[in-house]
């Protein structure tokens, strides 16, 4: 929460001139969301200063870009909050709800937060899937629905239960996309699969 707050003070130069959010970032999208994507945590100088997950950094660039081509999103890219984003279908948000230093959360600060995604589950009644993205939000994902023993996490990956479909993917992290560990093919693929379950239920 400290670290939040100093980055939110101290800026990176290139934003100098934004009032960063500097609190804790929802999840959004449409209320009658059938796929629910579950992320790792706000960037320092994405969703701690846009206000919005994923919004303003280029993970966010490589989501959006799939959501929109697999048609979830209005749009490609998403740089503030009030750029006229809008999902169809789809729900974002991540496991972690504060920055967190060099973008490791720790297990308390996962298992604090867990409660607000769980809470958004709740209020999504019309779930199919659920799109997590990285090995640390897939782990969420299974504490969310208390799944035991844990699932191996992989690119692709599917468990079904209670009625949901997890599908696991690599997180869009610049560490994955830059080496090609992460395609956008493969991104696409993933919501492709996803909205293949969402359409059938």
């Amino acid at each position: 929460m400290a670290w939040r707050e100093q980055v939110a003070r101290e800026k990176r130069a290139a934003f100098r001139d934004w009032d960063y959010w500097g609190r804790p970032v929802p999840g959004f999208g449409d209320p009658a969301a059938r796929v629910y994507v579950l992320g790792l945590a706000p960037a320092a100088h994405g969703g701690n200063r846009t206000g919005r997950v994923f919004t303003g950094d280029r993970s966010g660039d490589w989501l959006f870009g799939s959501l929109h081509r697999t048609g979830f999103a209005n749009q490609p890219a998403s740089v503030s909050a009030d750029d006229g984003l809008k999902l169809t279908g789809a729900f974002v948000a991540a496991a972690v709800r504060c920055a967190p230093p060099a973008n490791k959360p720790r297990p308390a600060e996962r298992d604090n937060c867990l409660p607000y995604a769980k809470k958004e589950l709740e209020l999504l009644p019309d779930l199919k899937a659920i799109v997590c993205l990285g090995a640390f939000a897939w782990d969420a994902a299974a504490r969310l629905l208390e799944i035991r023993p844990k699932p191996k996490f992989g690119h692709g990956a599917e468990l079904q239960v209670d009625g949901l479909t997890l599908i696991g993917s690599y997180h869009p992290s610049q560490q994955n996309t830059f080496t090609g560990k992460l395609t956008g093919q493969m991104l696409d693929d993933v919501f492709t699969r996803a909205r293949a379950i969402a359409d059938a239920g």
